[in-house]
């Protein structure tokens, strides 16, 4: 049996095969450990002995967010161990004296600089000895405890035309017991800074992936001895999870793109190739643009994720903190806002009988968007009352509790208008002549709106709107991505 479950920030998500049929089990996600909402997920179908669980994960992206990775050693060639601290010369904002610097996942305590040199040709130029990677290592072993390393990340200069030297220096560090990343496997391509920030990424994630899906795959395995566990990459492929536990920078946008890839084939199978999609979750909303569903989607090198660059093959998605469970509150200034902040799956929105803050699923309940008897098949009971009643006393200078809901709804919905705006509009592409697909849970809700205000003359909704990230899931192609720069003449 095949099984493709996507785990969302309110919601995990399974969809399977069963006698022909396409089924769909949706329940609460356990943001404390992922893989609990999975592992009930499969009890709840029956899963046969053997299931091949296909995965979208959405723990590497969270750690990004959250700023909750590994502390990572950086280790380079000498007198460039700042280098992942400079960054590019290019700014956002380029005449704003105060701009932030770019973001370092890697304290300078923590950048050290090993005695080597390789031409650009791959010419072994100076080579560390072995007294000198012994120092290293110790430079390392002792830093303060305070700083410790929990991860080493190894990008030397030019390691993508020879990797002899970065190899030595990873076989002299193994000995620390730590999670290593070296640039020769991640990404062997010139451009010093964005192999170093991808290395580093990868380093950072490494810890906190790698025993996540140790304990899922240990969890699955005790239920189904037989049973194999893959995972979803960002670029729109399936990679085995031990593969992942090594790579976890390849899995950061794993959940949406499922949706991507399962938008594309509802387009095609519907008869339509220029298309939007549109995938508003419980606590972002993901964007993209494809100019033929049959050709599949856009792919990018040049992410910047969490502020931090990453070049790993990726689908072109834009991110908003937008989605179904984004709280609505008032500034100093009695300005309306929604969101970043999400209310998630604990406590969850006020109709949901925990939480307390209105969110956007309230006001789609409060203004009779939502049945609150027939939500999730009837398997959970919107509380409209309660809903109605926390926002009566949190419309703040608004009339009524309906002005607060209307008013939610046009902020969140300003929001997803500018997103579409940029991957359409700001690339040179005309929204009137695409077709718009919404999907996740809060997608088809704000669709019409969205499509009337850009001048979308088609909206397609897929039979199973909620669950479309796991069906691109199953329908995902097994896809190693290989890449190297070769020097030519």
């Amino acid at each position: 049996m095949r099984v493709a479950i996507d785990t969302g920030g309110t919601f995990t998500d399974c969809v399977y095969l069963s006698e022909g049929q396409l089924r769909v089990v949706k329940i609460f996600s356990t943001p404390s450990d992922p893989s609990l909402a999975l592992v009930e997920a499969l009890a709840r179908i029956h899963a046969d002995t053997d299931p091949q669980v296909r995965h979208g994960s959405t723990v590497g992206t969270n750690t990004m967010l959250e700023r909750k990775g590994a502390r990572v050693a950086f280790v380079t060639t000498g007198g460039f161990e700042d280098t992942i601290a400079i960054g590019r010369q290019a700014r956002s904002r380029l005449y704003d004296w105060f701009a932030p610097a770019p973001l370092c996942l890697v304290p300078s305590e923590l950048r050290f600089g090993v005695p080597e040199r390789v031409s650009a040709e791959g010419k072994i130029l100076r080579a560390p000895t072995e007294e000198e990677l012994a120092t290293l290592a110790d430079q390392i072993r002792d830093a303060p405890p305070e700083v410790r390393p929990q991860a080493i990340a190894i990008s030397l200069l030019f390691s993508f035309a020879n990797p002899e030297t970065e190899r030595r220096v990873e076989v002299a560090l193994r000995p620390l017991g730590l999670p290593i990343s070296t640039s020769h496997r991640i990404l062997p391509e010139f451009r010093e800074y964005e192999r170093a920030s991808t290395t580093v990424v990868n380093a950072y994630l490494a810890p906190r992936m790698g025993s996540y899906l140790s304990l899922l795959e240990n969890r699955l395995q005790q239920q189904h001895p037989a049973g194999r566990v893959d995972v979803m990459q960002s670029s729109g492929g399936i990679i085995p999870v031990r593969l992942a536990a090594q790579e976890p920078v390849r899995t950061i946008l794993s959940g949406p793109a499922g949706g991507v890839i399962g938008a594309c084939q509802v387009a095609r199978w519907a008869g339509f190739e220029r298309i939007i999609g549109l995938d508003m979750g419980g606590t972002s909303t993901d964007v993209f643009l494809a100019d033929s569903a049959s050709a599949g989607p856009q792919h990018t090198r040049e992410s910047i994720v969490a502020g931090v660059p990453v070049s790993v093959p990726m689908l072109d998605i834009h991110t908003i903190g937008a989605g179904g469970g984004s709280i609505a509150r008032f500034d100093a200034g009695e300005m309306l806002r929604v969101g970043p902040e999400s209310a998630g799956a604990d406590p969850g929105p006020i109709c949901f009988g925990r939480g307390t803050r209105p969110t956007v699923t309230d006001a789609n309940l409060l203004l009779g968007r939502l049945d609150p008897e027939t939500f999730l098949g009837g398997s959970v009971h919107l509380d409209r009352p309660r809903a109605e009643r926390a926002m009566r006393e949190q419309k703040g200078p608004l009339a009524t509790a309906e002005d607060f809901a209307a008013g939610i709804l046009r902020v969140v919905e300003t929001q997803m208008e500018k997103a579409i705006r940029v991957i359409s509009i700001e690339r040179g592409h005309d929204p009137r002549q695409f077709t718009l697909v919404a999907f996740g849970g809060g997608g088809p809700l704000h669709a019409c709106s969205l499509a009337r205000a850009l001048r979308i003359p088609t909206v397609l909704v897929p039979a199973m709107p909620g669950a479309l990230s796991a069906v691109g899931i199953l329908l995902a192609d097994t896809v190693r991505d290989f890449s190297r720069t070769v020097m030519l003449g």
